[in-house]
């Protein structure tokens, strides 16, 4: 009743480029999960170089043993999950510093991760690195960036409407 009454505030979230580089679309990533967007909808970034920043305020939801993708919740509940290359699990860990532990509170533009990017060129699959929103559910529209080329924690890479 008071929802109809007073209607709901419309909640945006910008999410900033967590990694500078050349942006690819979701769909072109080279990994069926992502490109067929069964974890969630978002954008990619091939990477420049090896640094990986907080796309949003949040908390670390998730970061793998293996430093390779890290999980962030906002305060509005958006998950946010950034997967640094394509079948760089296999790597092991190796040439991944994390900065951040679960349960860390971040801000856009705080350093999570920093990888040895000539390393992840020569044992992994791909660098193309995807930025998704797991939590599709909640997202009422999703904005991609226009641009081709994004600096982390600067240049908006998408923005979402959250239900």
């Amino acid at each position: 009743m008071f929802k109809k009454l007073f209607g709901k505030k419309e909640i945006l979230v910008d999410l900033v480029a967590p990694i500078t580089g050349n942006v690819v679309k979701i769909e072109d990533v080279p990994d069926q999960v992502f490109s067929q967007k069964m974890i969630g909808d978002g954008i990619a970034i091939e990477p420049v170089e090896g640094v990986v920043v907080a796309p949003v305020d949040g908390e670390i939801a998730q970061i793998f043993p293996t430093n390779h993708a890290v999980g962030i919740r906002t305060k509005d509940g958006l998950e946010v999950l950034i997967h640094i290359g394509m079948e760089t699990v296999a790597m092991g860990g190796e040439g991944f510093t994390g900065h951040v532990k679960q349960g860390d509170i971040v801000k856009a533009g705080d350093t999570l991760v920093t990888f040895d990017l000539d390393l992840v060129k020569e044992k992994a699959e791909s660098t193309i690195s995807p930025i998704v929103i797991t939590n599709s559910e909640s997202v009422e529209s999703l904005t991609k960036t226009e641009a081709n080329l994004v600096t982390f924690g600067k240049s908006v890479l998408l923005q979402v409407k959250v239900k």
